[in-house]
């Protein structure tokens, strides 16, 4: 914001404009200001340093104020900047007009490589109806969207990813959407690995040539019986479910 500064106005200014103001007060009074009346003299003086007050300190809460706000914008950006999640901002063309420094480094690009570049682009194609579906959510309804999908970095290699989109108003009121993006490629790995581990242990649990009760810990009620034990027992699972053990 440009500042116009107050030019500093010594006595003989104030002399002059206190005799312009005089004149534009009385313009039928032709005398020079020695002789008016000193009572009107002083004042139209003081009428001007008042003036001339209020002048400089609307110049200083301005000075201020800039200051204020460009001590924000630093924090800002150093937020947006370090922040632990990658923040995008997407237009309605889907082309991303800024982001922060770890949405670069998730992609495996620079900041300025990323800028005028469709979004699409860093999701596996396979991928990219959910993020167009996201989108078309939070175009509609304005509601913040979430969704998770495969991304891909510069180089092309992919990783999961959790995007959160909500609605904003970028450039002249225009639509754009403040994207949040995630990493969750471990969080992915580690569900994966506990459903394959879950597979498995059902597998076993359904086979086994022993008969294998599960209980519940805190009644000792039956939740689950593999099939040897309810071939072996006579019973269908749904008679032993329910049940305490001494009751069987």
């Amino acid at each position: 914001m440009a500042v116009k500064k107050v030019k500093k106005v010594d006595s003989i200014d104030f002399r002059k404009r206190a005799e312009e103001t005089i004149r534009r007060k009385a313009p039928g009074i032709t005398e020079t200001p020695d002789m008016l009346p000193p009572d009107e003299v002083r004042r139209a003086l003081h009428e001007l340093q008042v003036h001339q007050i209020e002048l400089e300190m609307q110049n200083e809460e301005l000075r201020r104020t800039r200051e204020e706000m460009e001590a924000s914008r630093t924090r800002y950006l150093e937020l947006y900047d370090l922040a632990p999640v990658g923040y995008c901002t997407v237009n309605e063309k889907g082309l991303i007009l800024e982001s922060n420094l770890i949405a670069a480094t998730m992609l495996a690009t620079t900041r300025g490589a990323l800028v005028k570049q469709l979004f699409t682009r860093f999701i596996l194609k396979e991928d990219q109806d959910i993020y167009y579906l996201q989108y078309k959510r939070l175009a509609d309804t304005g509601m913040p969207q979430t969704c998770e999908l495969r991304m891909l970095r510069k180089d092309g290699a992919p990783f999961w990813g959790r995007i959160q989109a909500n609605a904003a108003e970028g450039a002249g009121g225009a639509f754009v959407s403040r994207v949040v993006m995630s990493d969750i490629t471990e969080h992915k790995q580690m569900e994966e690995a506990l459903k394959s581990s879950e597979a498995r242990y059902r597998r076993l649990f359904e086979t086994a040539q022993d008969g294998i009760l599960i209980l519940e810990a805190g009644t000792g009620q039956v939740v689950d019986a593999n099939p040897f034990l309810i071939e072996m027992l006579g019973y269908s699972r749904e008679d032993l479910l329910g049940k305490k053990l001494w009751e069987i």
